[in-house]
């Protein structure tokens, strides 16, 4: 992974051999790209791929989370006013970290829904952003707040005409997101300790056993695949032009 310039393909290195077309678009002198993430409940973008966002604000990029929930159900010795209350502030804590704005999306915890009127709420929402590139959560996934987020985010591509780069992230890879085939990685060597500091502040999250037990194996298992110490990894969900490529043909 070259990692001198602020393009695209600087940041994330593509398990394929052909650039997708797209990339034209991120390689513009110099450009500065708008980045949307999406996450069902706050910390779910900064635990799946808090690294990459803090390389992309690094980078002179804006970066904006869209939580789905206050992840008001969290806490059953809480009411979800109260939950919703201390994870919002875990939420823009972490987003200071990483320099990136925080939005919520106002649906509830554990009880997200999928339907027309939220598919249109999320495409307005996304495109009010403006972005160059949406990361979002791979629906394949045990947590159904977790399929809603990136139904959502999916169908949000499909009405805006495909006009932004759509990635997939992984959270807690052979519990909760399932048959994740990575296109793509992200180096995050250098900035394992600011994500971890970024998840750290979702204090209500039991972040160390979190981090220990699944994120720390998998950005070195990650790593190990992308040739580097540690990385996240990324599927690029491709516009139908440029799915059926391969070299030579």
């Amino acid at each position: 992974m070259g990692l001198g310039s602020l393009t695209l393909t600087s940041l994330i290195s593509n398990s394929e051999s052909n650039q997708s077309p797209q990339d034209s678009i991120i390689k513009q002198a110099e450009k500065k790209l708008h980045i949307v993430c999406i996450g069902a409940h706050p910390g779910d973008p900064e635990f799946g791929c808090g690294g990459t966002m803090a390389k992309y604000s690094d980078a002179g990029h804006s970066v904006t989370f869209i939580y789905l929930t206050r992840g008001e159900a969290g806490d059953p010795s809480k009411t979800y006013s109260e939950s919703a209350a201390l994870r919002t502030k875990e939420a823009e804590s972490a987003c200071k970290i990483l320099n990136a704005k925080a939005v919520f999306a106002g649906q509830t915890d554990g009880d997200t829904i999928l339907s027309r009127e939220k598919n249109k709420e999320m495409t307005e929402l996304i495109r009010a952003e403006n972005p160059d590139l949406v990361f979002t959560q791979w629906p394949i996934d045990s947590h159904p707040d977790h399929q809603v987020t990136g139904m959502l985010a999916l169908t949000a591509w499909v009405k805006s005409g495909r006009q932004f780069q759509l990635y997939f992230y992984e959270v807690n890879t052979g519990s909760e997101t399932m048959f994740f085939v990575p296109t793509d990685y992200v180096d995050i060597t250098l900035l394992r300790d600011r994500k971890k500091e970024a998840m750290f502040a979702h204090k209500t999250q039991d972040p160390v056993n979190v981090y220990n037990d699944y994120f720390k194996t998998l950005e070195e298992f990650r790593g190990l695949e992308a040739n580097v110490k540690a990385a996240e990894a990324f599927i690029h969900f491709k516009d139908k032009t440029d799915q059926a490529r391969l070299t030579g043909l």
